[in-house]
């Protein structure tokens, strides 16, 4: 394929999943998204899908709570997944969280790419590093990015990209900063799918 090759043009809501029986598992290859609660991930999936209503956003951080699977012109799917770290969650809600996380990611064939976003404004978490940390473990090939880059000037974005580059021990060249409201980062995420699909 060329470059830029993918993009999102026909994209349809499939289904929601609360456990792995409910899990899709078929030939297409799986396009992950996660990160905190309110991060950003419902944001940056409109964004892509250049439909505000392709997935719920909300200001109450937590919302996502099942994998949502979009299909993505037949090609693959965009995968949702509960955001992590919200800490108004009772004990037995972030467990079951964490159980469908790691179910989502053990042995899973089709899982091609994990997008992990990290908000711009701020450094990562411990719950972001230990998540860096797991896909690494696992041998899960991932991208990071940088949300809400809007709500920073170029040279604080700069700056910002550099500081978290350092703390999460990555190359800051494969950072991608984003912005739902001015669109930026489509073409470079894209790009990105277009080696891994």
């Amino acid at each position: 394929m060329s470059e830029k090759e993918i993009r999102f043009i026909n994209v349809k809501f499939v289904k929601s999943a609360s456990k792995k029986e409910e899990f899709i598992d078929d030939d297409l290859p799986l396009i992950a998204v996660v990160g905190r609660s309110n991060v950003g991930k419902s944001s940056l999936i409109n964004m892509l899908t250049n439909n505000k209503k392709m997935a719920k956003t909300s200001s109450q951080p937590g919302r996502t709570r099942l994998v949502n699977y979009f299909n993505v012109n037949n090609q693959f799917y965009l995968v949702d997944l509960p955001g992590y770290g919200f800490a108004s969650a009772s004990k037995n809600l972030v467990s079951s969280w964490d159980r469908v996380m790691n179910d989502f990611f053990v042995d899973n064939r089709n899982l091609r790419l994990v997008l992990l976003l990290l908000d711009s404004r701020h450094m990562p978490t411990d719950l972001d590093i230990e998540m860096l940390d797991y896909l690494a473990e696992n041998e899960i090939p991932h991208v990071v990015i940088l949300t809400k880059a809007d709500k920073l000037s170029k040279s604080e974005l700069n700056n910002n990209i550099n500081k978290i580059a350092q703390a999460i021990r990555h190359n800051k060249d494969v950072i991608i900063p984003t912005s739902a409201q001015k669109k930026l980062g489509t073409d470079k995420i894209c790009e990105i799918l277009n080696q891994y699909i």
